[in-house]
């Protein structure tokens, strides 16, 4: 029997082929896909043969088939990735599949997704071109950076292979723009060391880091779970790092204690959450579905026409640590996408006006991908092939949720202080929400779509990026 595990970053389906851990959540698969027929292509690893492949799923499962060319010849593609990306064009020009359709590596993905492993000095880096600097933006606990004292706000100064070979970060934007930074930080390999000069809150020194296999822990010890007080008022604060199956286990703590605390306003920092397993987006809508019932919808998943055999709902199923919020701030910004977007659109429909996002637009990505394998050659597919919408019908936010949420309010994201600080601005921006405070709307609309996302300070993320870099943006 062919199994199926759904994400929304990522759908993952194995086809006769092994499927990736954790999507789908338990005994059950969130659904059933079954693509027809089976794409074919050669048994052999050539380039022809898995461009033919890329070619056989697509042609099969792509949400917008209308949009595919007829025919396209892959012999001037020198990868497959290259050849995708000229397959989706039509749809990417109309903004409906961002670079979502791609080829990646099964061993990676199943690693990343079962326990976040990867390979890194575990920080998210802000790159902000105009002012040719580089930032922190987050350290991962059990990772190096972190053990060399490299945290939120720490700026990078200048980056080499050794300390006698320093280039400092302004000239290599200068010369060469974000991409320079990947480049000089090194392949995504244990072992890579790098001298970096570094500076805290003004204090410069230098240290030598060397990148190493860790696991990224989704809700952080440090400050992914716990309870702020605005005045005599209680507030649930969660920041959810990435949708993979480890994170459950630490949702369904964090949520008890919030049961037990009697809370019932909540902050979720979603801000630099780029999606991952619908198993785990699922279980954050039981775990805020106290006050819903079995036959209240989470969520609706639609294929394509000639696929619509494999449309399903998901619908709450309320847990021994379900909260019931009478409110929610949602933190967001340009690279809150796909399963934190469908977590904030689904509840958006139960709380109206008791919902807000607070930061800026999220990336807009109301649709998903399957996955499917070609194990001989360690390929997985990714197709954007369904879409979710919520309760209400609503669920295409292409141009980011600011657009269809009720409420919205705009907030910076602070580096001079901890995730998850009731200082933070875009902490704060979030209980003056909770407590009927005034704020401004996050634009959206017209320019505020993919300009206004694409302004300023961004994480930075390579022309190829790892399975991580693309889970958790700004990873390296």
């Amino acid at each position: 029997m062919k199994s199926s595990k759904l994400l929304i970053s990522i759908l993952t389906l194995s086809v006769a082929l092994a499927g990736c851990g954790g999507g789908g959540g338990g005994s059950a698969p969130v659904t059933s896909v079954t693509p027809t027929p089976t794409p074919t292509a050669s048994t052999t690893c050539s380039l022809r043969a898995r461009q033919d492949f890329a070619f056989a799923v697509l042609d099969q499962n792509y949400l917008f088939p209308e949009t595919l060319p007829s025919s396209l010849d892959p012999t001037p593609f020198s990868t497959v990735g290259a050849y995708i990306d000229a397959l989706t064009a039509t749809a990417r020009a109309q903004g409906r599949d961002r670079f979502f359709t791609f080829i990646t590596s099964i061993a990676e993905e199943n690693a990343f997704f079962s326990s976040g492993a990867t390979a890194g000095f575990g920080i998210r880096l802000f790159t902000d071109t105009a002012n040719r600097r580089v930032q922190i933006a987050e350290a991962f606990e059990g990772a190096p950076a972190l053990a060399a004292g490299i945290d939120r706000g720490t700026e990078i100064l200048a980056i080499g292979n050794t300390a006698s070979s320093l280039r400092l970060v302004s000239d290599i934007i200068a010369a060469e723009g974000a991409a320079g930074i990947s480049n000089a930080l090194g392949p995504s390999t244990a072992g890579t060391t790098r001298a970096l000069r570094i500076s805290n809150a003004g204090t410069v020194s230098s240290v030598t880091v060397a990148k190493a296999d860790f696991s990224l822990t989704p809700v952080s010890s440090r400050y992914g779970a716990r309870i702020l007080n605005d005045g005599s008022k209680r507030v649930g604060y969660l920041n959810l790092r990435t949708f993979i199956s480890s994170a459950d286990p630490e949702l369904r703590t964090a949520f008890s204690n919030f049961r037990a605390q009697g809370v019932t306003e909540l902050i979720i920092d979603f801000r630099y959450n780029g999606g991952g397993l619908v198993s785990t987006a699922d279980l954050m809508g039981d775990l805020l579905g106290g006050n819903r019932t079995s036959a209240d919808v989470f969520s609706n998943t639609t294929f394509r026409p000639s696929l619509s055999n494999n449309n399903s709902t998901k619908r709450f199923s309320p847990r021994a640590e379900s909260v019931s919020p009478t409110k929610i701030a949602f933190i967001t910004t340009s690279s809150t996408a796909s399963a934190s977007e469908l977590v904030i659109n689904s509840m958006s429909s139960y709380l109206g006006q008791n919902l807000a996002i607070v930061g800026a637009n999220t990336s807009g990505k109301p649709v998903g991908q399957i996955g499917i394998d070609r194990a001989a050659c360690d390929d997985r597919i990714r197709v954007v092939a369904f879409s979710t919408q919520n309760s209400a019908g609503g669920g295409f936010y292409y141009n980011g949720l600011a657009s269809v949420v009720p409420r919205s309010c705009v907030a910076v994201d602070d580096l001079t202080r901890p995730l998850g600080d009731a200082n933070e601005a875009s902490v704060r921006g979030a209980l003056d929400f909770l407590a009927g405070r005034a704020c401004s709307a996050i634009a959206s609309g017209g320019q505020s779509s993919q300009s206004l996302r694409d302004a300023g300070p961004k994480l930075l993320t390579p022309d190829t990026p790892t399975v991580a870099q693309r889970e958790v943006p700004g990873v390296f």
